[in-house]
């Protein structure tokens, strides 16, 4: 079953990501890159880039508003992704819980397909 692990940020986990956390944040996600290419269980994993990206709204008339982005009004923004083909949802929910940016926004698992 495929299982998308959309990972959120805070700013204050970038903060601490850029300073006390960088060493424990990049192990994290080399030796589970490592594991999950190793076991075939990984699909696709990316970064998502606020450079060049927007946020687009519409209303029943069509009209656009198109703001920089990924922020919203909310705390949290998607940082990245983690795509990964795995056994069950309790496989992926542990996954889930060991990126360091779980301690500070959630990361959702979601099941792909049906």
């Amino acid at each position: 079953m495929k299982y998308l692990l959309t990972i959120y940020n805070t700013d204050e986990f970038v903060t601490r990501m850029e300073t006390d956390l960088k060493d424990e944040f990049e192990a994290a996600h080399q030796d589970l890159q490592r594991e999950l290419t190793a076991s075939g269980e990984l699909v696709d994993t990316a970064e998502l880039s606020v450079t060049d990206a927007r946020v687009v709204r519409t209303d029943s008339s069509g009209s656009r508003d198109v703001t920089d982005g990924p922020f919203t009004e909310s705390k949290e923004f998607v940082g990245g992704y983690y795509l990964v083909d795995v056994a069950s949802i309790e496989r992926a929910v542990d996954l889930a819980s060991r990126f360091v940016e779980a301690r500070f926004a959630p990361v959702e698992v979601r099941r792909i397909g049906a």
